[in-house]
């Protein structure tokens, strides 16, 4: 027994680490998709039979390998930090594993309700836990597998997280079976029935045709360096790139042009030549544009916000919004009393931002003909949307707001380039896409450098900022017409209900474990 210790252990560690190497392959950069419906099968072999302790070590094991493969590219903002993510966001593997190890061994056919409800409510409290990290969830791996994903209009992503580990756990439920000698198969079948469910829901949905008015926006991307984007000696160069780009998109009569996050390198309504230059090329070009700048409290002294401002065709100001959701650590430092040594660590400055108060919705007009028998008519179309600026679109309870109170579509406005060519930007464009799928609205995003396109309400990225085969540090502009279809969908009525109800599931699981000394 003891000789066939160590092999046990190493025998463990590689299925851990086979899992872990299957999920990152699952995300991009790989994209090979279908690994996630299979990536934890070898974790659910590694933890089975193991004692409760084991079965936490092993999947926060994984969890701390698969994280470190999706979330290196934090190294580009502060190595420390970069370690303490990776090391707390294993945290939600390892208690994972520990109530999934468990969850087969009574009722191995509500076990296929309950693992997967277990993982989704971690799903959720990840998202939500210290600010929030809905980064990477196991949903969404399927982006670009659209069939799957058209439930998020009724589930969120969350329900195509639950889809995924369901499939996983049927696979597991059955080789274990089998292994077992036993010719139950009905795990698997179960499983591939809600698949398929699901699929045919996907399909129908992929088959309806919006409609609604045509808008047509144009994104730019201006690439702008991070050691030249505020350094005041640059500041002409950045506004002639932008400008020339501005010139350029207006040549294609958009309705709308769109910056990226802080493309404005200054306080716009603070310094005068900044305010000039930049009302003075709406002028020129007699469009409405939505430009990503730092900005001042209209109402207290040293209060800054991260901002998106809306100018008229006429170079004055529509709305400001404010960015009301905060990175921390990058866009201010929380606790910053017992944090102060952080800023030390960081390898960029770290904002001294605070969060706006008020969910904005932009407000404007486009001239529409319309043609009678008797005359030619100019009508006044409005256009209501909303902007989510950085990271905010990773948050599906924003993006739900805004549609709530009446955009027809979403912007996001980001600045990726501090990740370097890493799968930062790819990743961070894969939540849009939910955000698109769960509200069935047109996501336009616009990046200084990053993935800056177009997806409309199934799903799929439509039109998208590229040269020479890359959309990454690439200079351009796209113009893509979106239907401002007014829908609303189960989920921007009611939200996370199904998150809610995966969450009620465990916690009845937890609360049976204790009563029947299931954590002994």
């Amino acid at each position: 027994m003891m000789k066939e210790k160590p092999q046990i252990v190493k025998a463990d560690f590689f299925l851990s680490t086979l899992a872990a190497f299957c999920l990152i392959l699952s995300f991009p950069s790989f994209n090979l998709w279908f690994f996630a419906w299979i990536g934890f099968i070898p974790l659910f072999l590694a933890i089975d039979g193991k004692s409760l302790l084991k079965a936490f070590f092993i999947s926060y094991l994984t969890g701390v390998l698969f994280f470190f493969g999706i979330a290196y590219w934090l190294v580009h903002v502060t190595l420390p930090g970069m370690v303490i993510v990776v090391i707390y966001l294993g945290l939600y593997f390892g208690i994972f594993g520990f109530a999934a190890s468990r969850a087969s061994d009574s009722h191995p056919m509500a076990a296929l309700i309950v693992a997967p409800s277990v993982w989704v409510a971690l799903e959720w409290v990840r998202s939500h836990m210290f600010g929030g990290f809905g980064w990477a969830l196991l949903a969404h791996s399927q982006s670009s597998n659209l069939p799957v994903i058209q439930i998020a209009d009724v589930t969120g992503a969350y329900g195509v997280s639950f889809l995924v580990m369901m499939i996983n756990y049927a696979v597991f439920l059955t080789a274990r079976e089998i292994r077992r000698k036993n010719n139950y198969t009905y795990y698997l079948a179960i499983a591939l029935l809600v698949l398929f469910i699901s699929l045919a829901y996907g399909g129908l949905r992929l088959k309806n045709i919006f409609a609604g008015e045509l808008l047509r926006v144009a994104v730019v991307q201006g690439n702008i360096p991070q050691d030249k984007k505020w350094d005041e000696n640059f500041r002409e160069e950045i506004l002639d790139i932008y400008r020339s780009l501005t010139l350029e998109a207006s040549n294609q009569h958009p309705d709308l042009i769109v910056w990226p996050e802080t493309s404005v390198p200054g306080y716009l309504e603070l310094e005068r030549d900044l305010w000039e230059s930049v009302s003075g090329l709406v002028k020129d070009v007699n469009k409405p544009i939505l430009v990503g700048t730092p900005s001042v409290s209209r109402s207290a002294k040293d209060v800054y916000y991260n901002s998106a401002v809306l100018f008229r065709e006429d170079g004055t100001i529509v709305e400001r919004y404010d960015k009301l959701h905060l990175v921390p650590f990058g866009e201010y430092v929380p606790l910053k009393n017992v944090f102060w040594f952080v800023e030390k660590f960081a390898a960029r400055p770290i904002g001294d931002f605070s969060a706006g108060k008020n969910w904005t919705v932009f407000n404007f007009f486009i001239e529409r003909k319309a043609k009678t028998e008797q005359a030619h008519w100019k009508l006044l179309k409005k256009v209501k949307f909303s902007c989510l600026i950085c990271f905010e679109d990773i948050f599906p309870d924003m993006a739900r707001e805004f549609v709530k109170r009446g955009a027809a579509f979403l912007v996001n406005i980001t600045n990726d380039a501090w990740f370097g060519r890493t799968a930062a930007a790819y990743q961070h464009a894969q939540t849009s896409v939910f955000r698109a799928v769960e509200n069935r609205v047109n996501v336009v995003r616009a990046a200084n450098t990053g993935i800056s396109c177009f997806i409309d309400q199934k799903g799929a990225v439509v039109a998208e900022v590229s040269s020479g085969g890359s959309n990454l540090f690439v200079r351009g502009i796209k113009t893509h017409d979106i239907v401002m279809a007014n829908t609303r969908t189960i989920y921007t009525k009611y939200g996370d209900i199904f998150a809610y109800l995966c969450i009620c599931v465990t916690l009845i699981y937890c609360v049976g474990l204790i009563f029947k000394g299931g954590a002994k």
